[in-house]
């Protein structure tokens, strides 16, 4: 589990943002409908991002991660994992999402990924990118690697090696990639090791795939989070280097 549902991102609030908020449903190209919910600021917003949610799917966290962008004027975005198995309404703390996750593909989520990717469009962005958590950080790479057009791709704490079953991750995929990558990794992380994050700069090196890696000593797996007030600073500069990654590559 990356975070209590009642955590939220480590983000200040804009006060005044003129925002607008929404629960939707998309439809992939295979046919399945699924779960999102959409933040656009006020007016024309020439840049999209895709939130792609820890292993729980689409919950509030992530619903308060997509109006942060919007505050800033960015259209976000965040899709839920389980249309397939669980259909596409809305629900609450209880829901039993592990009898939900053995049966996700990484194909089923970069088609759920495409979908979001073609909304963001339709409403005018003209970049998109991805932004992902845990399960999702490694899917925000993999997206990278997909086919989406993406203008770049940010990972939080994800795995860039094999899959558990042996599926190739993003570093085995690093030649497949075609935008800038960003990863922000915890450096006391119990799940991705030292040795995981250096194999995943020597795929994106070798591939000639622009990236930056940062491992930030001492933080956890799901330091990005306000309820963690020891890793604030990281939280902090996580955050700032996202917002920079996303306005220098618009």
């Amino acid at each position: 589990m990356c975070f209590d549902t009642d955590s939220e991102p480590p983000i200040p609030r804009i006060s005044g943002a003129a925002v607008s908020h929404e629960d939707v449903e998309l439809e992939a190209d295979d046919g399945n409908r699924f779960a999102a919910f959409l933040a656009t600021p006020d007016g024309e917003a020439a840049v999209g991002v895709v939130i792609l949610p820890d292993v729980r799917g689409l919950y509030r966290f992530y619903e308060e991660l997509a109006l942060r962008f919007a505050e800033r004027g960015y259209a976000a975005i965040a899709i839920d994992y389980f249309g397939r198995t669980a259909g596409a309404s809305k629900r609450d703390e209880q829901f039993e999402y592990t009898e939900h996750v053995p049966l996700t593909t990484a194909e089923g989520i970069q088609a759920d990924t495409r979908a979001a990717v073609r909304a963001l469009r339709e409403l005018g962005c003209r970049s998109v990118f991805t932004v992902g958590f845990c399960m999702g950080g490694r899917q925000s790479w993999l997206a990278a690697a997909s086919g989406h057009g993406l203008a770049g791709a940010v990972g939080f704490y994800g795995r860039p090696g094999p899959a558990r079953d042996g599926a190739p991750g993003p570093a085995q995929r690093a030649h497949e990639i075609e935008a800038p990558i960003l990863a922000l990794q915890g450096g006391a992380d119990e799940h991705i090791t030292p040795e995981d994050n250096a194999a995943f700069e020597r795929a994106l090196a070798d591939a000639g795939v622009e990236h930056e890696l940062v491992s930030y000593d001492g933080a956890p797996h799901s330091f990005f989070d306000r309820k963690q007030e020891e890793f604030a600073d990281a939280s902090d500069d996580a955050w700032r280097r996202t917002l920079e990654f996303i306005e220098r590559l618009s």
